[in-house]
C-alpha cells in the first residue's frame, strides 16, 4: 500500500489534521454550548477551560492556522484529563475508559512535532512571504 498511498501523503495527513480538529472542535462544542448532545459547562471552569481548549484548538488545527502551537497545546489537555479523569480508574485506558484522550494526545503531539502541513493557512502564510 505505501507504494499506492505513499505518493499521497501530504493530502492523507492534511485529511487527518482536518478531521481531527473538527472532531476535537465538537467535544468543546459540546462544553461550551451544550451542542450535539451535551451539557453545557461553568466556563469559568476547569471543564470550561478544557472546552476554550477543544473548541478553539480544534478548529486552529482543522484550518492549520498556528497549527503546531495548537496541536501542542491540546496534547497537553489531552495528557492532563487522562491522568485527571481515568488515569485513576484502571491500569489500561481501555479499563478506564480513556483510549480517547491517549489517543488525541499523541495525535495532537506528532500534528505539534510535523506542523500542518499542506491545505493549511499556516502554509498560504509561508507562500506568501
Amino acid at each position: 500500500m505505501e507504494k499506492v498511498l505513499g505518493k499521497f501523503t501530504p493530502q492523507i495527513y492534511a485529511l487527518l489534521r482536518i478531521v481531527a480538529g473538527l472532531l476535537f472542535a465538537q467535544h468543546g462544542a459540546q462544553k461550551l454550548f451544550g451542542a450535539l448532545g451535551g451539557e453545557a459547562v461553568e466556563l469559568a471552569s476547569r471543564a470550561g477551560l478544557a472546552g476554550v481548549i477543544e473548541l478553539v484548538g480544534g478548529l486552529l488545527i482543522a484550518t492549520g492556522l498556528f497549527g503546531s502551537l495548537a496541536a501542542f497545546i491540546a496534547s497537553g489537555e489531552m495528557a492532563a484529563a487522562y491522568f485527571i479523569a481515568h488515569a485513576g480508574s484502571g491500569l489500561f485506558p481501555i479499563q478506564n475508559r480513556g483510549e480517547l484522550a491517549v489517543l488525541y494526545c499523541f495525535l495532537f503531539l506528532y500534528i505539534a512535532a510535523v506542523g500542518s502541513g499542506i491545505w493549511s493557512i499556516d502554509a498560504m502564510r509561508r507562500k506568501g512571504k
